[in-house]
């Protein structure tokens, strides 16, 4: 290669596949643009046309856990390979980090994962505590033609305390990126002498919550501050980006999200030079490549066929029957019979007082009739488990202040939006919600007014128990929560309930062994025949203002 003065080397990333290896929605049963085997389509065109020695294939995390698929090979198939490591060796990964939903599987699961994978699971800054290294390699050095040395050097987002259970991460810390990331730099340069550094980090690029001064989305901040990375492929944030900015000795950082569930890879294209004895990187370019008009692998499909007969069968089992449809959006604007059918079973679960839930989609629809084993992966996604935690009359209202204030406008007239409501400028004009709507908690067992009228902080007014008994600020309540709230996740509980989050364990009295959706999957069997109702405990007022403004909202929201 030496007598070639210039090669290109072409860098793939996917990111938050979620379990899409294949193009087919086992929830909702149908076709899908997105997956694994579009992937492997262009990963082959890139390496017929570039040399398979010149493209690398990467993942960032986050592979294990959104689709059905996932939860048979996690609970039903166990005993075999992870249906994502096949997929994974399948279409030769040279790298992948660990994502946070990997994590959320629990050590038996991602531990499995790591070892049958045939591409190193990367994690600079997943520390195992009791050796104080590295869980698993902060780096590796790719080098398929022998002389271009590449190393990719994975990170996670270190707020996974944030959200999950610790026993899903015992043994483990998880440390700040930025300063992580620069002393791997060091070492990888010491050590390796690579040609090119590219980040691989499970992140988005700013914001998030905190944690013991540990930012959750940190890439910009590695870019800027961390010299020594020519490439930053990140996720996360399930936000497609594309951009370069300047650390701080004034050289360009090429910056991709390919987005999530494998619509689009990000590419890197390097372009390098041989002189003075090494190669080095003269050009780089990167962009985000949508995969919708790729057909799908034939061979890759034909390979796993028998999987994705077996799957469908079990994901198509029947539970039992609704009566009337329901669909997760009704969340939005007022006790509804999708949320309160969720809460009511964890109150039943768990005999708890109060309970709280937010939807986790607002796509989410059952239309009467049977219910299956997919379906209720629609009802609820991840494998959440529920606590029972102690909470004081206050701190409950302060959780739900928090939430309705990230949930809706203060209205100042009867014309005024009820949601709080963002345009996203991309040329469609569209209009979605401000902040995450799996942090909209709303409650059971208690009746409450949000007075649309008052400032933050100001709007939640309990009336009393939903059992017609008084209910006191001051008094202690058993609250039934799933475990990515109860862990901290959206912060309620901690910025809002005011309950310091190294204190949120102690907090929890009871833990289900079971994950939530299987206790829907219970309850639905036991009842055959179900017809939820809106349990109507709460209301948003004044109502001859927010009834109006929700059905603007709502036509907003589905660009009506």
């Amino acid at each position: 290669m030496k007598n070639d003065k210039t090669q290109i080397i072409q860098i793939i990333e996917t990111s938050d596949v979620h379990g899409h290896f294949f193009p087919y929605d086992f929830v909702n049963h149908c076709e899908v643009s997105g997956s694994l085997a579009r992937v492997h389509t262009f990963a082959e065109q890139m390496r017929d046309r570039y040399g398979a020695e010149n493209v690398f294939l990467l993942d960032n995390g986050d592979l294990l856990q959104g689709q059905p698929i996932c939860y048979y090979y996690h609970h039903v198939a166990s005993s075999d390979p992870h249906i994502a490591v096949q997929c994974t060796n399948y279409l030769r990964y040279d790298a992948q980090t660990l994502g946070n939903h990997d994590i959320g599987t629990g050590h038996a699961i991602y531990d499995k994962w790591i070892k049958q994978s045939h591409a190193p699971i990367l994690g600079a800054n997943i520390i195992d505590t009791k050796t104080g290294r590295p869980y698993v390699p902060p780096y590796c050095v790719l080098c398929k033609d022998g002389e271009i040395k590449i190393a990719i050097v994975g990170l996670t987002t270190p707020t996974v305390p944030c959200w999950l259970k610790k026993d899903l991460w015992s043994g483990l810390r998880f440390e700040d990126m930025v300063t992580t990331a620069r002393q791997v730099v060091q070492d990888v340069k010491q050590r390796e002498r690579p040609d090119v550094i590219v980040g691989l980090f499970h992140s988005g690029w700013d914001g998030g919550v905190k944690l013991q001064g540990c930012r959750e989305n940190a890439v910009r901040m590695v870019a800027e501050q961390v010299p020594g990375f020519d490439v930053l492929l990140f996720g996360h944030d399930h936000i497609p980006r594309q951009l370069v900015v300047k650390n701080s000795e004034g050289k360009e950082v090429l910056c991709l999200n390919p987005g999530h569930s494998a619509h689009n890879v990000a590419l890197a294209t390097l372009k390098m030079t041989y002189e003075g004895g090494r190669w080095s990187l003269t050009q780089k370019q990167g962009r985000v490549v949508n995969l919708s008009n790729l057909l799908p692998d034939a061979a890759y499909m034909h390979h796993f066929s028998g999987t994705i007969s077996r799957v469908k069968a079990w994901a198509d089992q029947p539970l039992g029957i609704f009566l009337h449809g329901m669909g997760s959006l009704d969340s939005l604007f007022g006790s509804s019979a999708f949320n309160d059918f969720i809460l009511n079973n964890k109150l039943q679960v768990t005999h708890a007082d109060v309970a709280f839930n937010a939807p986790l989609s607002l796509q989410s629809v059952f239309k009467a009739g049977q219910v299956t084993v997919a379906d209720l992966f629609n009802l609820y996604r991840y494998e959440d488990k529920i606590y029972v935690m102690r909470l004081t009359g206050e701190e409950i209202r302060r959780h739900l202040e928090m939430s309705y204030d990230l949930w809706v406008n203060t209205m100042r007239s009867p014309n005024d939006h009820l949601l709080h409501l963002s345009r996203v400028d991309n040329g469609s004009r569209h209009i979605q919600l401000t902040h995450p709507f799996f942090n909209f908690d709303s409650a059971a067992g208690i009746d409450y007014e949000v007075d649309v009228t008052r400032p933050d902080g100001e709007k939640v007014k309990i009336l009393r128990m939903s059992d017609g008994k008084p209910f006191s600020l001051n008094s202690w309540y058993n609250v039934a929560i799933n475990s990515y709230r109860g862990s901290g996740g959206g912060e309620l509980l901690t910025k809002g309930a005011g309950i310091a989050h190294n204190l949120l364990p102690a907090r929890i009295v009871w833990e289900g062994e079971l994950d939530q959706r299987s206790y829907l999957m219970q309850e639905i069997k036991r009842r055959g025949t179900l017809d939820p109702k809106p349990n109507n405990n709460w209301r948003f007022v004044p109502e001859d203002w927010t009834g109006p403004a929700a059905d603007r909202d709502r036509r907003l929201l589905l660009g009506k």
